[in-house]
């Protein structure tokens, strides 16, 4: 493959990641606009180019499965010797390499939950264990860590960062204490330890520095806007001063705040590097133009740097659909119908998803979709090759292999070991026996398309093997029923947005303006998983016969058309609804601003501006026109800030000119059509230069 070979089929924007083959570099980029193919195209056409060596580059991201599915691109596109890996898997291969050779002995073992420790750690400081509570102890923990909080410093970083432990904060410290006592005496780590350390090595033994840094040279990272400061520690240490670094990422979609990820090393990159390339990816091909236009909408009063408005390059489809129901099993009920119809007219039941804010909403939908029939899957749960029932397939599969003969037909030898441990010619009813066949069957299903494409045993169970390796499942035919949290980087042709009230969207807990910028961000989120068809949905009371208290999202208001429910009409908004307004940060370093200036600007004063300094002459030269014109001071019309925030946002819509603040319809009437021009002209000028 030649270098222009990597390039073609992309986009002009995704190309110009492509050919940025150096860093620094960042790319913006919005839901379903390409932003793996294009990292994936950049990473060959360097390679290809000379540019780089594949052994030098090392790819982050955050899943095992994403990491999975780099490698497989980059294979695609013959670079097979780029490292892609999650952080924790590249600085734990690097700690277990080193650690004999600096620190000597072996290895601690890899904590994969904390439950056990902390447990331990209840009977010594003597509290009762409870493990729903331990479990938000933990995550109190894993924040702890990622933020670089010691526990000694818990309980007063807890109450700045405006955390609700699920304990007292005193006894989380004690917990936590404890919990890193027991760890280290045991020679353990946890996911957290691993990047600690791995830091930590390599600050203090230069050698082991020197080793990493000149094997890795290059360094892409992506869903750069979930990173968090430990993450961001040891990414700087691998980098150790250098710059060769593109980051990839999207601030509308930073949703896991809670974990301690934080969006300020996206937003705030090119201050950190002035000489950084940014380009925005804004054309979406997931999904038709309704669904962009809804997206779009939800994020049109969020008050955040970036936006990144999308432009659909789907043709048209149907419109989004707005139902309201009486009580949450009307809901779940007309969701099922729904989900029926879709079925029935030709959409797979396993590209139908339904996603709700908290994972205590599936139960209604289970019922309701195991009395209509209709097949489903909990995502979120536990991973597919974890299950029980997929450890023993894969271990009697594997045992098959190593004494199949040559002349064994695949599927029916799969389906044969499959049916001795449960899998029959007909799904029962619901619950866990539904589960477990759905995960058999889907063991079956990959069988046959592996023995479709001439492969035997061996190359199947090879294949099971590099899945669960890249956490790769196989997939399962039924409805997915998943937490929006869990829905992110997944997308369906339909999409059902269910529960979509205040108290639950935004959840109830979610009280600063920075956690309702986020709720919004999450129902964004859920918005832009669809590629077709798109339904949110809401009912007014919990219970057939109670209260209907409830109204819809605050951020449905403007967005709702009729329902789909017959005889219903959508609630308007409520007139007393208080509104909190949403913090202004700047778009550069993504700072909370305070100033009236800076705020107009939408940046801090001493962050670079970037601006076309002629559109802004031309702009005051009009201004003293109009002022003459009307006779009236320059300041009536625009101040001078207000034209300088013109001239860095370069308005030409409506909607545009009225984001920035201070400027109102009227306003937008008297002069928005003249600003137009001008901002049209300046960036035709450009285009033509």
């Amino acid at each position: 493959m030649e270098p222009d070979d990597v390039l073609a089929g992309l986009d002009p924007e995704q190309r110009e990641v492509a050919q940025a083959v150096r860093g620094p570099v960042c790319v913006l980029a919005g839901a379903g606009t390409g932003k793996t193919r294009a990292i994936t195209h950049r990473i060959a056409y360097a390679v290809r180019s000379g540019v780089v060596d594949a052994q030098s580059v090392l790819a982050v991201t955050f899943t095992t499965r994403a990491a999975g599915e780099l490698r497989q691109r980059l294979r695609q596109l013959g670079t097979p010797g780029v490292q892609a890996r999650t952080f924790h898997a590249a600085a734990l291969r690097q700690l277990t390499y080193f650690w004999p050779r600096v620190i000597g002995g072996d290895p601690p073992k890899v904590v994969e939950s904390k439950l056990p420790l902390l447990i331990d750690a209840c009977r010594g400081i003597r509290r009762n264990a409870d493990r729903s509570e331990l479990r938000d102890v933990a995550s109190e923990i894993e924040w702890a860590k990622v933020t670089q909080v010691g526990p000694e410093d818990y309980a007063e970083a807890a109450r700045k960062a405006g955390r609700t432990p699920p304990i007292p904060a005193e006894d989380v410290f004690r917990l936590y204490d404890a919990y890193e006592r027991l760890r280290r005496e045991r020679h353990l780590v946890d996911f957290e330890t691993i990047l600690e350390l791995t830091a930590a090595v390599m600050t203090e033994h230069r050698e082991v520095a020197g080793q990493i840094r000149q094997q890795y040279r290059h360094f892409v990272v992506d869903e750069y806007q979930d990173v968090n400061p430990l993450q961001k520690l040891l990414l700087d240490t691998w980098l150790g001063g250098r710059d060769d670094l593109c980051v990839v990422g999207d601030p509308n979609q930073t949703i896991y705040s809670f974990t301690g990820a934080t969006p300020r090393y996206l937003t705030g990159f090119s201050v950190e590097h002035p000489d950084a390339a940014v380009i925005k990816l804004v054309r979406d091909y997931r999904s038709t133009p309704q669904v962009v236009s809804l997206a779009n909408r939800v994020l049109d009063k969020a008050r955040t740097p970036h936006k990144l408005a999308l432009i659909a390059q789907r043709p048209d489809g149907p419109e989004p659909v707005f139902a309201e129901y009486d009580d949450e099993t009307a809901e779940a009920e007309g969701v099922a119908r729904a989900v029926k119809k879709l079925a029935d007219t030709g959409v797979p039941t396993r590209e139908i998803a339904v996603l709700f804010r908290v994972n205590a909403q599936s139960e209604a939908y289970e019922q309701a979709f195991t009395k209509a029939g209709i097949p489903y899957l909990l995502r979120g749960a536990d991973r597919f090759f974890e299950r029980p029932e997929v450890r023993q397939a894969v271990v009697l599969l594997r045992g098959a292999a190593r004494s199949a003969a040559d002349d064994d037909e695949l599927a029916p030898t799969v389906h044969h070991i499959l049916a001795g441990i449960g899998l029959t010619p007909e799904a029962p009813g619901g619950g866990k026996a539904r589960e477990k066949w759905e995960s058999l069957k889907a063991l079956a299903d990959l069988a046959e398309d592996i023995a479709a494409e001439g492969g035997d045993l061996p190359a199947f169970v090879a294949e099971l093997e590099r899945r669960a390796s890249e956490q790769h499942a196989p997939p399962v035919e039924g409805v997915t029923l998943a937490s929006l949290h869990a829905a992110k980087g997944l997308e369906w042709d339909a999409v059902f947005l269910v529960g979509v009230t205040d108290g639950m969207m935004p959840i109830i807990y979610a009280e600063t303006p920075d956690q309702i910028e986020e709720e919004r961000r999450l129902l964004y989120v859920g918005v832009t998983r669809a590629r077709a068809h798109l339904a949110l949905s809401w009912a007014l009371a919990r219970s057939p016969g109670g209260r209907r208290s409830r109204k819809p999202s605050r951020f449905l208001d403007g967005l709702t058309g009729r329902p789909a429910a017959p005889g219903r009409s959508a609630s308007p908004a409520p007139k007393d609804r208080r509104t909190v307004a949403a913090p202004v940060s700047c778009r550069v370093c993504a700072k909370t601003l305070v100033a009236a200036a800076e705020q107009k600007l939408g940046r801090c004063a001493g962050c670079p501006a970037d601006y076309d300094e002629a559109l802004l002459e031309r702009l005051k030269a009009w201004r003293t026109s109009v002022a003459k014109e009307t006779k009236v001071p320059t300041y009536v019309i625009f101040t001078d800030v207000t034209l300088q925030a013109i001239a860095e946002r370069a308005p030409v819509s409506e909607q545009d000119l009225l984001a920035i603040t201070g400027i109102g319809r009227v306003k937008l009437e008297r002069y928005g059509e003249a600003v137009f021009a001008l901002c049209r002209a300046a960036t035709d000028q450009t285009e033509d230069a």
